[in-house]
């Protein structure tokens, strides 16, 4: 069988059957591990930041999201990996509580602060997924990246509910039409 023969019946391969059984190409292995190493750092940072709020509700929203979207999703980025023979990045070590108290006030993170830089992160986060999503050929991996997309994108309205409840946002100059109709 010459090379255009083995190519053509690879490629045959990749286009049916299972998608597990298909190779991930450079650009996928490259998102899934890359976003799963963000994701782990992300994990500590969000831990950082549950030491530094003082507000139950911002903590909380930091705990479920760790628990509910971040863990599940490096365990199905960490199978994805292992069962294609690819090393995953290190996991930072778990994060103590801290007593809020003992953080300096000038050291300390502001609630406010915090709740934007998650929504930040949770914005970046989404659009992030979208590429990865529309660079898959595997159909596994892309529904596994809109999955965590979609996810995002919850705990993103979540947390806009934090901040309009606490007073947190501060929305751009609000546009009304100030033009009378004739």
């Amino acid at each position: 069988m010459n090379l255009v023969e083995k190519g053509s019946k690879l490629l045959m391969g990749i286009l049916s059957g299972n998608p597990t059984n298909e190779p991930l190409h450079y650009g996928e292995v490259f998102g899934v591990w890359s976003h799963l190493a963000a994701t782990k750092a992300g994990v500590d940072t969000y831990q950082v930041y549950m030491n530094h709020t003082g507000d139950d509700d911002l903590k909380q929203f930091l705990k479920q999201v760790i628990e509910n979207s971040m863990k599940p999703a490096i365990k199905e980025m960490e199978e994805v990996l292992l069962h294609n023979d690819i090393a995953v990045p290190p996991t930072p070590a778990e994060r103590p509580e801290a007593d809020l108290e003992q953080i300096p006030a000038g050291a300390r993170l502001q609630d406010a602060q915090i709740a934007y830089m998650v929504s930040a992160e949770i914005a970046a986060g989404i659009t992030a997924n979208a590429a990865l999503v529309s660079q898959s050929i595997r159909e596994d991996i892309g529904l596994m990246f809109a999955g965590f997309g979609a996810k995002k994108a919850k705990d993103g309205a979540a947390l806009l509910q934090i901040m309009k409840t606490k007073g947190w946002l501060i929305p751009p100059p609000l546009h009304f039409d100030t033009k009378q109709p004739k």
